[in-house]
């Protein structure tokens, strides 16, 4: 919502005014056209607020807070953006309106950016006494949904400060009903809008109802063609509303920039064939955590001069602080807390345990994760761009740290956790976090955010043992205690009705947050009485992991992934059925993927898409990720792939959601900083931030007057206003961070647990064909007594016979099986096989023997 900027001059309007009827008929129909007129939610969104203006929603009214002093009405402006209007249509402009000491307000409607063009405006007596006031006019200009209309009020022109109050503000008129598109324009071909990795599956989709196959033709950046195929219809695809085929061209592999796919007369957005763009944002995602630090200044020197800004909420004016924050008015706790630190959660100024609890975990885990069995030198020390990069400590756990150490804070003085820390009342957009004068409050003590810091303070505790063993032990203490605490009081649960300047976050059901604190614990100190606790939950054995994915109040699976990968003493069976489960849910998200026009792993089936889709589909290529790292199956990895393809640009709005990837990515983020939109003096998201996604619920007005009768996929705008689909939160970029790190781990050369196997792989090819042999090692100490090898064939290539073994192949996947006669092969003897094949394509590059991920030479 860019606000209406000063240099608009009066004489604009004026002019305007005298142009347009300010009684004409009206013949138009009902049609609402602003939103969020009466206030009824306690936000003010999507009303902004021009500078030297304050908005704040008291009693059901928007009230501003208008700085005096400034010469022109138009010097201090509230107003909403993206009204649609019609030319020649007529308008009723009305609106309930008072003021502490009467002055002049001026009511104008117009255009948001240059040249500022004027529709019409009128001047109102506003009193201490609320009045209704009216006009009516025609609209000389025409401007879509979410498109340059603007309702504005003019508050300026006064000597003294006031304070202005409007209420039931309303514009109606126009015979074109609003809503039901997004401005965004698709494409006809949907790629990943960022790049493909050499080596990888290559897909994109084509929206056509065509059910015969396409011819599609892929061009380099001198829009010479390179190759040719044709596509495979699938039919109407629901979930979307478009008629699909899906386009594979793996069996390319050339790196490169600017490649383009067309069909006909239709092309995609260029891509690139490279590595180079996931291994950035393995790094942009995680800056993300950086630029929501709370309680100290974003330096220059680490986001540059757009992003960087003051430290906020430390009791500086006009911040009144989370040094000494009291619990809210009603709690009576008796007790302050110095709550600095941490990171505001999305794109308010609130603080809430459940969410930093799993966002700092999956960084945490991150690390913990390539620790075992990738590369953990990727967050070293100095790999990343911020004020600890020199302090010898890995980068991802300092960042990590800035979280974990505001957890703390929010225990109380008898082991429990705060919910939350956040504003007595909700701000207006934009509000920069050092402008924020809201009191600051904590809201009650609960289970869920006791045991979200039990289990994150247990994990932190194990990582930094070797690290720093004073912090270690005291975060494995406050971990003790939280959970001894929640013990104590199991069934304290949230406030669903405390979301006065905050989100409320409730949760009803925490004994998943009980398994997952337990498994942290256990896998930390080996203590019975947590392993008690873990194999006794009605969640072991990763018994609640299923394709709805985990998020922060449904945190079961956190703990099933900890003791899948932390060594610990649970019996080995159990281990590997928890590990088995990873790949049977990852199973039957690629049994999904595979009938998608539009490949994600997400289950709608029920809820349809909800807020923040986006990190389900990267939560649960999480699960895909580490179901490929306990297997080595190659169709899981592509499926972590398939997963970034489509947050990436292969959707149905031919949209990245991730901010600075792509040539039509998410720009205008629900943020109070990043407000570009409503205040051009202020910055856009920054790259690596990821935006929540289509929400089929439509859960904010400007969502609903823009998306209403939307398919489930294209239930998104890249708008400020629209919270419920373009909101970014620490929970979603932890999910991206997750993701995007695995991935750019096996865009190299592929860093694999450690095996007992080795494979060298080396074939002859002709046009169309090849003959490969493959030579197996035991590499182990213990002799193998039969032995069965998995790979992946990229491209079209196809085994048509074999030699030395039994093989089969399903889709890309290939399995060799010994047969009677060499299947015993011992230590540090090899074994030779080989096939003939059909198609074109390059060498696999990931082997398993009997289900280990081995080296390859």
């Amino acid at each position: 919502m860019r606000s209406l900027p000063p240099r608009l001059l009066a004489a604009t309007l004026l002019a305007t005014l005298m142009a347009a009827s300010l009684h004409a008929s009206a013949a138009a129909a009902d049609y609402e056209r602003v939103l969020n007129g009466t206030f009824e939610s306690g936000s003010a969104d999507p009303w902004w607020s021009g500078a030297g203006v304050t908005n704040r929603v008291t009693g059901g009214e928007l009230c501003a807070a208008v700085t005096g002093g400034t010469t022109n009405p138009w010097d201090a402006l509230i107003g909403q953006n993206g009204v649609p209007f019609e030319t020649g249509q007529s308008y009723t402009f009305s609106f309930d309106a008072r003021a502490t000491t009467a002055q002049p307000v001026t009511a104008a409607a117009g255009e948001s950016v240059s040249p500022y063009r004027g529709i019409a405006s009128q001047q109102f007596a506003v009193s201490p006494e609320k009045q209704r006031f009216s006009f009516t006019f025609t609209s000389t200009l025409d401007f879509p949904d979410a498109g340059n209309g603007q309702v504005a009020f003019q508050l300026g022109g006064q000597p003294s400060d006031n304070t202005i109050c409007v209420d039931n503000v309303s514009l109606v008129g126009g015979v074109k009903p609003p809503g039901g598109v997004n401005p965004n324009p698709a494409k006809k071909v949907q790629v990943d809008l960022v790049a493909y990795v050499p080596g990888l599956p290559k897909r994109a989709t084509l929206v056509s109802s065509a059910t015969t196959a396409q011819t599609w033709t892929l061009k380099n950046s001198a829009g010479v063609a390179v190759t040719s195929g044709q596509s495979t219809p699938k039919g109407a695809d629901a979930t979307s509303g478009d008629s699909t085929h899906v386009i594979d061209f793996s069996s390319f592999d050339t790196p490169g920039t600017g490649y383009t796919l067309s069909v006909g007369e239709d092309t995609s957005f260029p891509f690139d064939i490279s590595a180079d763009p996931v291994k950035r944002l393995r790094y942009d995602s995680l800056a993300f955590f950086y630029h929501q630090r709370s309680g100290t200044p974003i330096e220059a020197q680490y986001v540059g001069d757009e992003y960087a800004r003051p430290a906020a909420h430390l009791n500086v004016a006009p911040n009144q602080g989370d040094n000494n924050v009291p619990c809210r008015a009603d709690l009576a706790c008796g007790y302050t807390l110095d709550v600095r630190g941490g990171w505001y959660d999305a794109g308010d100024h609130g603080k809430y345990v459940v969410n930093g609890g799993i966002a700092t975990w999956q960084l945490l885990n991150a690390y913990e994760r390539a620790s075992r069995l990738g590369d953990a030198t990727a967050y070293r020390d100095g790999s990343m761009n911020i004020p600890e990069k020199a302090n010898g400590v890995p980068d991802l756990l300092d960042e990590a740290r800035w979280e974990v150490d505001f957890l703390l804070k929010m225990q109380a003085p008898d082991g429990m956790a705060h919910h939350k820390v956040h504003d007595a009342n909700w701000t207006a957009l934009p509000t920069r976090p050092e402008l924020d004068d809201q009191p600051r409050r904590l809201s009650a003590t609960s289970t869920a955010a006791t045991l979200n810091l039990a289990a994150v303070a247990a994990q932190a505790s194990r990582l930094w043992k070797s690290i720093d063993a004073t912090y270690s032990s005291t975060l494995l203490a406050a971990a003790r205690k939280a959970y001894a605490a929640a013990k104590a009081n199991p069934a304290k649960l949230a406030d669903p009705n405390d979301g006065t300047g905050g989100g409320a976050y409730s949760d009803d059901t925490v004994t998943d947050e009980f398994y997952w604190a337990a498994s942290e614990l256990y896998a930390t100190t080996g203590d019975a009485a947590y392993r008690t606790d873990v194999t006794g939950s009605s969640h072991y054995k990763a018994a609640s992991l299923n394709r709805g994915g985990f998020h922060w109040g449904g945190t079961a699976p956190l703990g099933d992934i900890t003791l899948a990968l932390a060594p610990n003493g649970l019996p080995a069976a159990d281990v590997s059925a928890i590990r088995s489960a990873f790949a049977s849910v990852a199973d039957q998200h690629l049994t999904a993927m595979a009938g998608m026009g539009y490949a994600a792993p997400y289950d709608n089936s029920t809820a349809g898409y909800v807020w923040g889709s986006n990190s389900t589909v990267l939560n649960n290529a999480q699960v895909l990720a580490l179901a490929f790292d306990f297997t080595g199956t190659a169709k899981y990895r592509d499926g972590v792939f398939e997963a970034l393809h489509y947050v990436l640009g292969r959707n149905p709005l031919s949209t990245s959601y991730v901010a600075g990837y792509g040539d039509q990515a998410m720009v205008n983020a629900h943020h109070r900083f990043w407000a570009h939109q409503n205040d051009p003096t202020l910055p856009i998201a920054p790259p690596g931030s990821l935006s929540g996604g289509p929400n089929s619920a439509l859960q904010d007005p400007v969502a609903q007057r823009l998306l209403t009768g939307c398919p489930q996929q294209k239930c998104w705008v890249d708008d400020i206003g629209a919270y419920s689909v373009n909101e970014v939160a620490i929970n979603w970029n932890s999910a991206l961070a997750w993701v995007s790190g695995w991935a750019a781990e096996k865009s190299g050369t592929p860093t694999t647990p450690k095996s007992d196997c080795e494979v060298n792989f080396s074939a002859g090819r002709w046009n169309d064909g090849l003959s490969a042999q493959v030579k197996i090692t035991n590499t182990g100490t213990a002799a193998w007594t039969s032995w069965k090898l998995g790979f992946a064939l990229p491209g079209t290539q196809r085994v048509t016979s074999g030699w030395s073994a039994t093989w089969s192949q399903t889709g890309r996947d290939v399995t060799a099986t010994s047969m009677s006669w060499n299947g015993e092969v011992k230590p540090g003897r090899t074994v030779q096989i080989g096939f003939n094949g059909s198609g074109s394509g390059s060498d696999p590059t990931v082997f398993t023997v009997n289900g280990k991920t081995c080296k390859t030479v």
